[in-house]
């Protein structure tokens, strides 16, 4: 194989590995909608829920059902507090749905909720645990999608040296340093905006707090630092290039959002959530 060959293959596998690292990060993340199928009666239903809410307007849980003799119930209180349960019933809406709504939190504040179908006496929960819905700020497109290009790009070509440094073994400098330069813009400038647009803090990880998210970034930014300076001494190192991609595939197995901002009822007066502001 020459040397053009294996270059373009290299470049193919590091896209695959970053397109897979990426759908599997945002299908395991907290965020994303937790969903499945039940049978109540001969209907099987099927739900999806979810658990993230721009701050500001009620979350709407919603569940497609066509048997009318089945009724449903939300019932719902805020993560780590100690609320009582509120129960809310389900209402058909102008789509022939049942629904109902969470009521708006503060960015970071979280709920827990449960959805209970009923039928001829009988309750069927739709899922084993709770489901807990964190609340966000609106983020502008114009942060939010240079961040993510950013992440992207760094991710890719971070992958990319260490399939340089282990198949083709030639000097891995033009690939870290665009690691670097796409990690720092998008991970430790855009990242913090981000975070405070979303959750009123720019930073949130070591040695602040525990969100694994900036930890994530920064640990990835310093394997990636050590290794630049190693190969700038001696382009003939693969070792730390190496080393470098293996902790960023490790870190983004983690699923992003996870420990991340969050408050803490616990601390503050007990009160009941709110009652719905808008209808669902």
């Amino acid at each position: 194989m020459n040397d053009k060959m294996l270059n373009r293959i290299l470049w193919l596998v590091a896209v695959v590995i970053t397109l897979l690292l990426v759908v599997y990060q945002r299908t395991t993340g907290p965020s994303y909608p937790m969903s499945g199928t039940k049978m109540i009666g001969s209907e099987k239903v099927a739900f999806k829920f979810l658990r993230s809410y721009d701050t500001g307007k009620d979350a709407p849980v919603w569940i497609r059902v066509h048997d009318k003799a089945v009724t449903g119930k939300l019932i719902y209180k805020r993560y780590k507090s100690h609320d009582e349960w509120t129960e809310t019933d389900m209402k058909t809406n102008a789509e022939g749905n049942l629904a109902a709504s969470i009521p708006s939190q503060p960015p970071a504040g979280k709920v827990m909720y449960i959805v209970n179908l009923f039928k001829n006496g009988k309750e069927v929960v739709l899922t084993e645990e709770p489901v807990i819905l964190r609340y966000k700020g609106a983020v502008p497109q114009f942060i939010l999608v240079p961040h993510i290009f950013f992440m992207f790009i760094s991710l890719l070509f971070g992958i990319r040296a260490g399939l340089e440094a282990l198949f083709r073994r030639k000097d891995t400098k033009y690939q870290i340093g665009v690691t670097l330069i796409t990690l720092f813009l998008g991970g430790l400038i855009l990242g913090p905006i981000v975070q405070k647009f979303a959750f009123g803090a720019y930073w949130t990880g070591w040695p602040f707090g525990h969100d694994l998210t900036d930890n994530k970034t920064f640990i990835i930014f310093i394997f990636w630092l050590i290794a630049w300076f190693r190969v700038k001494k001696n382009a003939q190192r693969k070792t730390w290039p190496v080393i470098a991609t293996l902790i960023m595939i490790a870190v983004y197995i983690i699923p992003h959002s996870a420990w991340g901002s969050e408050i803490d009822y616990t601390k503050q007066k007990t009160e009941k959530v709110q009652t719905n502001t808008t209808k669902p």
